[in-house]
């Protein structure tokens, strides 16, 4: 499905990715940027940065399960962050979502996201 790309002549990953993934043609998903919104009372969740994140992360697995995908599939993530101070925190409920061969990934600060959340996240998935 995507073979893990590790450089020996590029820095160790510094968190849960890899360096990038080589991808066979076959069906990709582009999941656009989850924040934390709960499908079934619309209410964000905005009480703590690790909260958001398990809520936008559980939002992209319900898009991978549709798609009958799951996370072993994703090749790509960005995540945008209101205050990069809470990339700890993020990066480690992030990284419980993935059992190994990690997703290429950027991190970005950004001055505003929509409606006024943290965190923001979009994936890239193979089948």
């Amino acid at each position: 499905m995507k073979k893990v790309i590790t450089a020996k002549n590029a820095p160790k990953p510094i968190g849960p990715y890899s360096h990038g993934n080589l991808v066979p043609a076959g069906q990709m998903l582009f999941v656009s940027g989850q924040v934390g919104k709960d499908a079934i009372t619309g209410e964000l969740v905005l009480s703590d940065i690790k909260s958001e994140t398990h809520k936008v992360m559980a939002n992209i697995k319900a898009i991978l399960e549709e798609a009958k995908m799951d996370f072993s599939q994703v090749v790509k993530t960005t995540i945008f962050l209101k205050d990069l101070n809470n990339f700890g925190m993020v990066n480690e409920v992030y990284g419980s979502y993935f059992t190994g061969n990690f997703p290429a990934r950027e991190t970005v600060e950004v001055s505003r996201l929509p409606l006024d959340v943290n965190v923001e996240i979009s994936v890239i998935a193979v089948n």
